[in-house]
């Protein structure tokens, strides 16, 4: 744009800090930031505090983040709070985290998200009897959680997959590709990550749970389904947890395929071990 004359507006600075924000590129997302304003006579909106506060958050820097919101000189939105709020779930801060989420359910009481992060922080912590009132709290306000869903398509027709789920006319034999997926995740490394699990069950149980995500059942039937070189694309309507992720890297080089997710947030494409977001999403 320099090189060619272009001056930015507010809606190029929104451009490049979320492009930043989602590559972890903090520096320089605080270069543009500040160059804003002080090169270009833009004052930041509120969308711009919040791509910073995003910025910040998912780099792990919750105090300096949270310093940001206290310090803006507009009135923080919900989902300024709510970057910061996925932030502490994602770094593993409860204190932050539920101080935030608090905040957050107060403010918009009817946000099933907002509940639900705030009850994955007491139940990561095992913190059960806040989990209860989180859950009666949604009940009283007619809160549902919304629950996710992997979409695969395969010649012309949506196949939809919840967490668990056994309804599939082919379920006997996806179950037969989880198994197999299982055992050559286990020789390519994997660990259940079982903090995903929040739930007040047994090591056991969890691992079971976690393996029937709904991400991992739609992976399986693209196995089942979808010949190589072809990629196997999924749709997942919410973010893609740390431990699907982890094994769709492991599954992509275990069975030589191209699998490509596109969840809430962005695209990942999966392959030989890698993923296109380089652990950052």
């Amino acid at each position: 744009m320099k090189e060619c004359s272009i001056v930015p507006n507010e809606i190029t600075f929104l451009a490049v800090l979320g492009a930043c924000r989602h590559m972890g590129l903090v520096e320089e997302g605080r270069r543009h930031f500040d160059a804003m304003s002080r090169k270009h006579g833009i004052e930041p909106t509120i969308k711009h505090y919040g791509c910073m506060v995003d910025l910040l958050g998912r780099a792990g820097k919750l105090t300096e983040a949270e310093e940001l919101i206290a310090n803006m000189p507009v009135p923080p939105d919900v989902s300024t709070w709510g970057a910061l709020l996925g932030a502490c779930k994602k770094h593993g801060d409860n204190v932050m985290g539920e101080r935030v989420g608090r905040k957050l359910v107060d403010l918009q009481p009817e946000h099933d998200g907002f509940h639900v992060l705030l009850s994955n922080i007491y139940a990561s912590k095992g913190s059960w009897d806040n989990v209860h009132e989180i859950r009666g709290m949604m009940r009283q306000h007619g809160v549902i959680k919304t629950p996710g869903c992997s979409m695969i398509e395969v010649k012309g027709t949506i196949h939809e997959f919840l967490a668990g789920d056994k309804t599939h006319p082919q379920s006997e034999d996806i179950e037969k590709m989880l198994d197999d997926m299982a055992k050559k995740l286990k020789m390519e490394g994997y660990a259940p990550d079982t903090r995903e699990v929040l739930l007040d069950i047994d090591e056991e149980d969890k691992e079971t749970t976690l393996f029937r995500h709904s991400e991992k059942i739609a992976i399986a039937f693209g196995l089942l389904t979808i010949d190589a070189p072809t990629p196997i694309r999924i749709m997942k309507n919410l973010r893609i947890c740390n431990d699907c992720h982890m094994a769709a890297k492991l599954i992509s080089r275990a069975y030589d395929r191209e699998i490509v997710v596109r969840d809430r947030h962005r695209f990942h494409h999966f392959k030989q071990g890698s993923c296109s977001c380089l652990d950052y999403w």
